[in-house]
C-alpha cells in the first residue's frame, strides 16, 4: 500500500485519539463545542466490546485518519430491518476534495447493503449547503415525508 492511498476500515483501539479530535473538529464547526461532552473515554466504553453503541469508519492516508463516518443502527423498524443512522460526517480540512467523503459514504453504503439494511439516514444543517450538494450527489434527497423534531430532556439535579 502506497503512502498516498488512502484506505477506509472499521476504527480500532488506537484511532481513538484521531477520531475523538475530529469530532470535535465537527463540533466547532458546526457550532457546539460548548456542549460537546464526549471524551476518548467514552469512545473507548461504548465503541468497543461483545455490543458496541456506535460504529467508526475511518478514512487513513498514510499514518493519519483523514475523516470519519461515525453510525449506528436501529435494529428493526415497520419492515423487520434495520436502519443505519449517519450521525457524524466529517473529512479534516487538509484531506478535502481528494475524495475521502466519497470513500467513507460508500463504506457505509456497503454496511447498510451488508446487513439488510433498508435505508441510510442522516440529519443535515439547514444552512449547510456544501453538504446537501455533497449528498444529492451521492444520490440521496431530503425526506419529503418525515420532519426531524427534538424535545430536550433537561438534566435535573
Amino acid at each position: 500500500m502506497s503512502a498516498d492511498t488512502i484506505v477506509v476500515r472499521p476504527f480500532e483501539q488506537r484511532d481513538i485519539g484521531a477520531v475523538w479530535q475530529l469530532m470535535r473538529d465537527l463540533a466547532v464547526f458546526e457550532g457546539y463545542v460548548d456542549a460537546f461532552a464526549v471524551t476518548p473515554a467514552d469512545l473507548l466504553a461504548h465503541g468497543f466490546g461483545p455490543a458496541p453503541a456506535f460504529g467508526v469508519f475511518v478514512a487513513v492516508k498514510g499514518d493519519t485518519i483523514a475523516g470519519i463516518a461515525v453510525h449506528y443502527r436501529i435494529p428493526w423498524t415497520f419492515d423487520l430491518r434495520p436502519v443505519v443512522v449517519l450521525k457524524e460526517l466529517f473529512v479534516a480540512e487538509a484531506f478535502r476534495g481528494q475524495c475521502v467523503g466519497n470513500m467513507l459514504f460508500a463504506r457505509l453504503e456497503a454496511y447498510a447493503v451488508e446487513i439488510g439494511a433498508s435505508a441510510l439516514r442522516w440529519t443535515v444543517l439547514p444552512d449547510n449547503e456544501a453538504a446537501k450538494r455533497f449528498y444529492a450527489g451521492q444520490g440521496a434527497a431530503p425526506d419529503a415525508a418525515w420532519e426531524h423534531w427534538t424535545l430536550p430532556i433537561a438534566r435535573r439535579i
